[in-house]
């Protein structure tokens, strides 16, 4: 099966290859119709996040977001394999960092930094663009597939412009084995924790409910007092992402316990009500309750 899937994999990675970006885009607006109006791919998942989240929304609204969503994950599909292909040139033109002077004040002190983004928009291009725009050395932080051979591709792909990739079952041994070096350690801290992470995930209300977070972010940044800085991706127009950064501590060490994790949720909560579309709301982000 899994030579299979990867045939598949570098197939379509070679058709959009050679594909030009107007007509990756015809793609995407085919792939679209056929998750959302023919196999409805987790819609049920899509719209009761939405409802949730938002229910004030009328139906209306509600089915306008639901079609978006779908055209946001279809189009990060396209651009995520269109990735193999991209020049340098390319990236930078279509993933900006628009400010990254916050990072060179860090980087003249040597610090190291923490950047957490989320699963916003296109986040994927985000590994390739940061090594072409700043002088720090990257870290992604990811969870590896379970296909050794896709994994292996994407990791070669997404480290092309000098982002090492590392895995976050490493995460404690990449901090060490990296201090005294300036690295930026790129995490994205919007998944949901599996259960044997519950018993050490923080809890905050995230759109209108309880919503467990993952512990990492505020863990690794308070032990190594690492400046925390947030990563904005809005899409521009399609196929254009500007990235902006802005600090969510630069001490973490002397906040209170909980409270990086929080002011993190509360940016992405500010960001996701101003365009919920781009978010990924097909994940089932809400599958765990706090136990009384």
């Amino acid at each position: 099966m899994n030579y299979f899937l990867s045939g598949l994999f570098f197939f379509f990675v070679g058709l959009f290859g050679i594909m030009p970006f107007f007509v990756l885009y015809l793609f995407s607006d085919f792939a679209k119709i056929v998750l959302g109006r023919i196999i409805k791919y987790r819609r049920k998942v899509i719209y009761t996040n939405l409802k949730n989240a938002f229910p004030n929304k009328d139906e209306k609204e509600l089915d306008r977001l639901v079609k978006l969503t779908y055209q946001n994950l279809t189009d990060n599909l396209a651009e995520s394999l269109k990735t193999f292909t991209m020049s340098k040139r390319s990236i930078v033109k279509r993933h900006k960092i628009l400010n990254p002077e916050l990072l060179d004040k860090y980087y003249e002190k040597g610090q190291s930094i923490i950047g957490v983004a989320a699963h916003y928009n296109n986040w994927e291009w985000g590994s390739l663009s940061a090594g072409l725009q700043s002088k720090y050395g990257f870290i992604a932080l990811y969870k590896p597939l379970s296909n050794p051979i896709i994994d292996k591709a994407l990791r070669k792909s997404r480290s092309k412009c000098g982002t090492i990739l590392a895995s976050i079952y490493n995460t404690s041994k990449i901090f060490e084995e990296n201090k005294g070096q300036p690295k930026v350690y790129l995490m994205a801290a919007d998944q949901s924790p599996s259960h044997p992470q519950l018993k050490h995930a923080l809890w905050y209300n995230f759109l209108g409910r309880e919503t467990a977070f993952l512990h990492g972010l505020e863990k690794h940044a308070k032990a190594n007092n690492y400046p925390v800085v947030y990563i904005d991706i809005q899409r521009k127009k399609r196929g254009y992402y500007s990235v902006e950064l802005s600090e969510l501590s630069d001490k973490p060490g002397v906040l209170r316990d909980g409270e990086l994790t929080e002011r993190y949720v509360r940016k992405l909560e500010s960001v996701i009500i101003q365009q919920p579309e781009n978010w990924l709301w097909s994940h089932k982000r809400w599958k765990h309750t706090p136990v009384k």
